[in-house]
């Protein structure tokens, strides 16, 4: 399948993980690794809180990102908290989905370099994607390395 929606021509859409809210860590932690996911690591203090990455034995990547932010004013509801796009090239994404009418956040770079770069668009329903342009040489998910300190 090719995708014009990233701005590049792909021969694949790749949608490397789902970032799931959750209400309570403890429980939902207890449920998906009785469904079989593994913690393969957390990060903490992030602008949207506690990031847990789950994964299945066997797969490569992160394919559950479990989203808590406890004592964060209101309740937000449990649920969907985003869903990731990889991208090959950022600027021509960013510049395609602009003609398109598609706005977006100003590109960041959890690293600080040029070559990892993420930002966020929202659909009509308020669902938030992120979208993410891997550093040449990573793969197209979250891996145990990613989340080592």
């Amino acid at each position: 399948m090719t995708s014009e929606v990233a701005g590049s021509a792909r021969k694949r859409a790749v949608i490397p993980h789902l970032g799931v809210r959750v209400a309570d860590l403890d429980r939902s932690l207890a449920f998906y690794t009785t469904v079989g996911y593994e913690v393969i690591g957390t990060v903490e203090g992030t602008a949207y809180g506690t990031l847990t990455m789950l994964q299945l034995p066997g797969d490569d990547f992160v394919t559950i990102e479990l989203v808590h932010q406890p004592g964060s004013g209101p309740a937000r509801r449990a649920g969907l908290s985003h869903f990731v796009i990889t991208v090959e090239s950022m600027a021509r994404t960013l510049a395609e989905l602009a003609t398109r009418g598609v706005d977006s956040e100003a590109p960041t770079s959890p690293d600080g370099s040029e070559s990892f770069l993420t930002t966020w668009i929202t659909d009509p329903d308020g669902n938030r994607i992120e979208l993410v342009q891997w550093p040449p040489g990573h793969g197209d998910g979250i891996t145990a390395a990613d989340t080592a300190g």
